[in-house]
């Protein structure tokens, strides 16, 4: 008998073992059973929908009926238009290559088919699916497996046809005869008719399973053993079977990914921080009675969470997202005020120069003379503010390295540049990371070891970008969130349209000329485009799509407003490419007023504050993700006066891209924007190389439709992790995080 942990060659032999380790890097029983099927080919009385949703891949085996080649109504040419027969209803099925099919798809012929579901005029049909024609069983013959020189395929199915001419093949018909046949994810080289073989194979030899997760979890979430739940993924018997095994192993996928972080929360409770209690009277407490306005109720609630972590003799590791314009900066900076008066420093990573800059110009000019330590007139609780990027000249460098290592600098801004190896601290207490999803988990834990030893600083991670409970719970796990939906006094909500620029050229006209009516006022402009120009790609989603449209660049843009279109106003130019002294030059110009419409890139994306500025208009929006757009907008309508957000595209109205600008257009609800990107994104893109440089490993969790789970999930492994950290007495635990999760995966949520 087999065993989980038994080496496939040993089983398969060593041909079909490489081919499945080199194909997907399967080794193990285990790793193959855990290559579940994508999708069942069900027969035609199993349709799983009388009326299956648009857009859906289904896969059938039905009998046809009718095959005639007609001409097309529109069109030169012909098509084969079939009727499959079910005992539930006929199926239409259109084929455009009409003389290369209808000689195999036949009336009588018995096939497989697989496509898309499409509607018209409220009947569903597939065009031009996959199929595979599957031959009769001889006549009188007991025996199930046929010669299957007669198999003859097309598509994606086409596979299963080729890999049954490999000598001495045969079709096991019996697997036909079944109600739902898996198909697996393949290539070229494996088809899914080889898995298919291999798993039937593994599955007649295997051991019973033994079962990790105790039995009282499994009753009260309803989930069948894991041996029932393997064998039922594979081989079911009916869709209620393969229900009941996606959510016993969709459980396994939660369970590991919520240990991993689990033992990290725990982890994380057992190093030793500064105690940074709030000091009456110290710089913190001067800095609020010196705030020219109130907090809103959101931000002292925020404050009072991260004061009472930074009390505690373990480091805090929270999250702090808001809205755009929630007003996270005061209370971050409340909360490094307070490890100041404990007697020790801040560092606020920034993800770019501009906005490292514009942090340090606003946090200096929030504390005043408490930012001028050791110079005349400074306030007498007094500390600094150092700033380091990697561009600055030589002296500034050296003087803003001096501030921290000696300690005169309670706070020191930097990009990258504050994790090199020569920065130094004089006694680091906390760190602040903006925007944590530009930076991954070694860059700012790098950052978190400059401590004296012994000592782990606390973290506290901002983010304008709302995430999703879902992703909160399974990226960010090891970190409390706190939440700022509360916008303060005075601001109003954003105005957004989308302008379709090759059907309604006269509203970009018009979009130029409402810049003109706002200038005309005393405001400010952004003109934001997904590219540089000079032929480089953009900073927005298709900055590395070679086969992107293309689009207008920032530099062209430039050129066109400040030469015909506007040419009488003061028009800046702004991007990633611009040495930093020139970059710092533009932004300070802009934010004095000196310049009245800042065409730029994404460097303007976050952070970036200038409240006089009330327009924005966005060139080729459509190239830019729907949480790039509501950051792109929250730099408009700071001030007292209403911001304005225009969206130009040039796709057509009633298309996909279309529609995600409408849906940006309509709420300014960032949690809901941030819903709607991942569903268009899908978590492969969140848990994948966005976030660690590895592709997702997620085969049956969704972060988008499986909430539930993963709250469930991470209560168990909790409380779990609290009682046997280290998993010591649940070896079934710890299998299966290793099972269930690929070592790239743990390896990348373990770092610290």
């Amino acid at each position: 008998m087999a065993t989980l942990s038994d080496r496939l060659d040993h089983l398969l032999g060593k041909k079909t073992a490489d081919a499945l380790e080199e194909a997907f890097d399967i080794r193990t029983v285990e790793d193959l059973l855990r290559h579940y099927p994508h999708r069942y080919a069900s027969q035609g009385r199993e349709l799983a929908e009388k009326d299956p949703p648009e857009g859906e891949h289904i896969t059938i085996i039905a009998r046809v009926t009718s095959a005639a080649v007609v001409k097309m109504k529109n069109r030169p040419g012909s098509m084969l238009k079939v009727v499959l027969s079910t005992d539930t209803q006929n199926v239409d099925v259109t084929f455009f290559s009409p003389q290369k099919v209808k000689h195999v798809i036949k009336p009588g012929v018995r096939a497989m088919f697989s496509g898309t579901v499409k509607y018209f005029r409220q009947k569903w049909s597939l065009t031009h699916p996959s199929y595979l024609i599957l031959p009769e069983p001889r006549a009188g013959s007991e025996d199930p497996v046929v010669n299957v020189g007669r198999i003859r395929g097309a598509g994606d199915l086409a596979g299963i046809a080729r890999a049954s001419q490999e000598a001495g093949a045969g079709v096991d018909m019996s697997v036909f005869d079944r109600a739902l046949i898996p198909l697996y994810p393949a290539t070229r080289d494996v088809e899914s008719w080889t898995i298919m073989k291999c798993v039937r194979q593994i599955l007649d030899q295997l051991d019973h399973v033994d079962d990790p997760l105790p039995e009282n979890i499994r009753a009260e979430r309803e989930l069948i053993g894991l041996d029932e739940a393997l064998r039922s993924v594979h081989l079911p018997d009916t869709r209620e079977d393969v229900e009941n095994a996606h959510d016993r192993l969709r459980f396994d996928e939660a369970t590991a990914l919520q240990l991993v972080l689990a033992r990290r929360r725990h982890d994380n409770a057992e190093r030793v921080a500064p105690e940074c209690l709030p000091v009456p009277g110290g710089i913190a407490d001067v800095f609020e009675k010196m705030l020219p306005f109130q907090l809103t109720e959101g931000q002292h609630t925020v404050a009072d969470e991260i004061s009472a972590d930074l009390a505690q003799p373990h480091p805090m590791s929270r999250l702090l997202q808001g809205e755009v314009g929630s007003g996270k900066t005061i209370v971050a900076l409340r909360a490094m005020l307070q490890v100041v008066d404990a007697g020790y420093q801040c560092a606020l990573l920034a993800p770019t120069e501009v906005l490292a800059t514009q942090h340090a110009r606003s946090l200096r000019a929030m504390l005043g003379s408490l930012a001028t330590a050791g110079e005349l007139g400074a306030h007498e609780k007094a500390t600094r503010v150092a700033l380091l990027t990697g561009s600055m000249p030589v002296a500034a460098k050296r003087t803003a390295l001096n501030e921290a290592i000696t300690g005169d600098a309670g706070i020191v801004i930097g990009t990258h540049a504050l994790i090199q190896d020569n920065v130094e601290f004089f006694n680091l207490g906390m760190v602040v990371v903006d925007e944590q999803h530009r930076f991954g988990v070694e860059q700012r834990d790098r950052l978190r070891s400059r401590a004296r030893e012994g000592l782990s600083p606390h973290l506290l991670v901002m983010t304008a970008t709302p995430i999703p409970r879902t992703i909160a719970m399974t990226v960010l796990g090891d970190l409390e969130v706190s939440t700022l939906r509360q916008l303060p006094k005075g601001r109003s909500p954003i105005k957004s349209s989308v302008v379709p620029a090759s059907q309604k050229p006269q509203w970009v006209a018009r979009a130029w000329e409402r810049i003109r009516e706002d200038v005309a006022e005393g405001r400010q402009a952004y003109v934001v485009c997904s590219r540089i120009g000079d032929g480089e790609k953009g900073d927005g989603e298709d900055a590395f799509d070679e086969k992107a449209p293309e689009t207008k660049s920032a530099v062209e843009v430039f050129e066109e407003l400040s030469g015909s279109i506007m040419p009488d106003l003061r028009v800046g130019l702004l991007h990633g490419r611009l040495p930093a002294d020139e970059k710092d030059a533009v932004m300070r110009d802009f934010t004095a007023g000196d310049i009245d419409v800042l065409v730029c890139t994404t460097v303007v994306e976050v952070g970036v504050d200038v409240p006089n500025a009330t327009i924005m208009v966005i060139v080729d929006a459509d190239r830019f993700g729907v949480s790039q757009l509501h950051q792109l907008r929250g730099r408009v309508g700071r001030g007292k006066h209403q911001g304005l957000c225009i969206l130009v595209t040039e796709m057509n109205p009633g298309g996909p891209a279309y529609e995600r600008l409408s849906n940006v257009a309509s709420t300014n609800d960032g949690f809901e924007l941030a819903q709607l990107d991942l569903a268009t994104r899908r978590e492969g893109d969140i848990l994948g190389a966005a976030q660690s440089g590895t592709t997702s490993t997620l085969r049956l969790l969704s972060l988008l439709g499986h909430e539930d789970v993963i709250a469930a999930a991470s209560e168990f492994a909790r409380s779990v992790i609290a009682d046997d950290p280290r998993l010591e007495n649940h070896p079934g635990l710890s299998a299966m995080v290793t099972s269930a999760l690929d070592a790239d995966r743990i390896e990348y949520l373990e770092k610290t």
